[in-house]
C-alpha cells in the first residue's frame, strides 16, 4: 500500500499483520479523489482543507489528503495494535505537526466531546463492514455541525451492505469499486 499522489507520491504505508484492519485499497482510494478532484457536484478543495478520517486505521486516507495539500488531519482511532502503524505512518512523512490522532472509539469520540469546534471539509468513514450503527454516527456528524457547509461526508461500505443511510445525509454520489461501496454526501 502507498501514497498514491502529492508530495508523498509513492510513499510506502506499513500495514498490520492481523486481519481485524481492512486497510482502504489502492483502487478505491484513488477513485475517491478523482470524484473529488474531478466531479462538479463537490465544490470543497483539498487545498488547505481540514480533514476528519474516522476509523483511521492505519491513516490511508488522511495521509492521501496530507500529501495533497490539506492543511490538518485529524485520525480517530481506538484498536491499539493498529494505533503503532498510525503513528509511525504519520511520522514517516513528517506530518507530526498537521495532525492529531484521537485514541478513541469514535462513537465515544462524539459522546465525549464537550464542544466540538473544528469544522472539516473531508469526513471520511470507514467503519469495520460489520457496523451496523452507520447512521447514528451519520447523525451525530449533522449533528454536531462540524462539516463546513460545502463539505463532504465521504462513507465506505461493502458492496453487499444493505443499510439505509440516513436522510440527514443528502447523497450526492454513489459507486461501486470491486467489492467496495463509496457514498458521498453532506
Amino acid at each position: 500500500m502507498r501514497i498514491i499522489g502529492g508530495k508523498n507520491k509513492g510513499k510506502k504505508i506499513d500495514l498490520p499483520t492481523d486481519e481485524k484492519t481492512r486497510p482502504l485499497r489502492d483502487l478505491v482510494k484513488e477513485s475517491i479523489f478523482n470524484l473529488i478532484l474531478h466531479s462538479n457536484k463537490f465544490t470543497c478543495v483539498l487545498a488547505n482543507s481540514r480533514i476528519l478520517d474516522l476509523f483511521s486505521g492505519t491513516g490511508s486516507f488522511g495521509l492521501e489528503c496530507y500529501s495533497r495539500g490539506a492543511k490538518h488531519v485529524t485520525f480517530v482511532e481506538n484498536y491499539f495494535s493498529v494505533l503503532k502503524i498510525l503513528k509511525k505512518n504519520v511520522a514517516s512523512i513528517s506530518a507530526n505537526n498537521s495532525t492529531k490522532i484521537i485514541e478513541k472509539d469514535c462513537f465515544q469520540y462524539f459522546d465525549t466531546q464537550q464542544s466540538l469546534t473544528n469544522e472539516y471539509d473531508f469526513i471520511f468513514l470507514d467503519p469495520p463492514y460489520k457496523e451496523r450503527k452507520v447512521n447514528l454516527l451519520i447523525d451525530k456528524i449533522k449533528e454536531s455541525q462540524i462539516l463546513k457547509k460545502n463539505g463532504i461526508i465521504i462513507l465506505h461500505r461493502h458492496k453487499k451492505d444493505e443499510i439505509e443511510i440516513s436522510e440527514s445525509l443528502n447523497i450526492l454520489e454513489a459507486r461501486n469499486y470491486g467489492i467496495s461501496k463509496v457514498i458521498i454526501g453532506n
